[in-house]
């Protein structure tokens, strides 16, 4: 009757082996399948450059020319409190004397009353618009 007992019970350990080797090998010759990429929502970032470029609005400040540079294309203006503000200028920065007449950034003499309009891009400050009027005893 040992015998009986030991011989079944080596039978039921053989079967439990066999059977998990048989489910082993299946998971092997089962191709694999990828994994899913995770879904995320794609969100259109603008490059930084184009951060950059949306139209700031202008600022507007009058005063005094107290320093206009033709070389490196930049204007002081000093305003009525006494504050210096360093503008640069280009190309396609509208000029226009007060008696509306278009004009360049080399009419404008020192002294002359001032009012811009600028946009801050960076560090910078670059005129869009100047209208002035010429300065006491000048035109």
């Amino acid at each position: 009757m040992k015998s009986l007992f030991s011989l079944t019970g080596l039978v039921l350990i053989y079967v439990v082996f066999a059977l998990s080797s048989c489910a082993m090998e299946q998971e092997k010759m089962a191709p694999a399948k990828p994994a899913a990429p995770p879904v995320m929502e794609a969100k259109k970032v603008p490059p930084p450059e184009k951060v950059a470029e949306v139209k700031a609005k202008p600022i507007k400040a009058k005063g005094d020319v107290g320093l206009l540079d033709l070389e490196k294309n930049y204007m002081i203006l000093v305003t009525k409190e006494g504050k210096l503000i360093t503008v640069d200028f280009s190309d396609k920065t509208k000029v226009t004397k007060i008696v509306p007449t278009a004009s360049k950034m080399e009419d404008i003499g020192l002294g002359s009353s001032a009012s811009v309009e600028y946009q801050t891009k960076g560090e910078k400050k670059i005129i869009t618009k100047v209208e002035y009027k010429g300065a006491k005893g000048g035109d």
